[in-house]
């Protein structure tokens, strides 16, 4: 085994490597990257903030969140509730009611999504113009590359018909 490496696959810490985020490991099999990518998918993110004042049910959820079907609710509120971060509770009632809220860790990471969605806020201007020059640029380099290939075009087809 080299030197400086675990034998535990999943091990995301220090192996030698000074960066500023250890814990941000590109390994597939690392467990902060599945956590990562488990909170940060969009309904995930938009579950958890409507979470945060109250719980809901399933079909209030549904309501709130535009575009989510049902089956990928049912797959993200699994998983929420799998990481600790939503509980679910059956009532004994007919039909059965469930109530879905934020448990005390979920609901620390909602001040991180609140931050998140104010940084957001703040920068949608900066981003929307860097956007609109990113397009620009990418749209002229488009037009160049084509020009150029057009005249490549000619002059091949110029060649092969005995004008070059």
């Amino acid at each position: 085994m080299e030197d400086g490496t675990f034998r535990s696959l999943g091990y995301c810490g220090d192996t030698g490597i000074d960066e500023d985020v250890l814990q941000w490991d590109q390994r597939a099999e690392c467990e902060v990257r599945h956590i990562l990518d488990r909170i940060a998918d969009k309904w995930s993110l938009l579950v958890i903030a409507l979470l945060d004042k109250r719980s809901l049910r399933f079909s209030e959820l549904s309501r709130a969140i535009d575009g989510v079907s049902q089956r990928m609710l049912t797959r993200t509120l699994r998983h929420l509730e799998r990481d600790g971060l939503v509980s679910r509770t059956v009532h004994p009632t007919v039909p059965p009611r469930v109530d879905y809220e934020l448990t005390p860790m979920g609901a620390t990471l909602h001040s991180t999504i609140s931050a998140l969605v104010v940084w957001t806020e703040e920068h949608q201007n900066a981003i929307a113009a860097a956007r609109a020059v990113y397009d620009r640029k990418a749209l002229a380099e488009r037009e160049t590359a084509e020009r150029l290939e057009a005249e490549r075009q000619a002059v091949a087809h110029g060649a092969l018909s005995g004008r070059g």
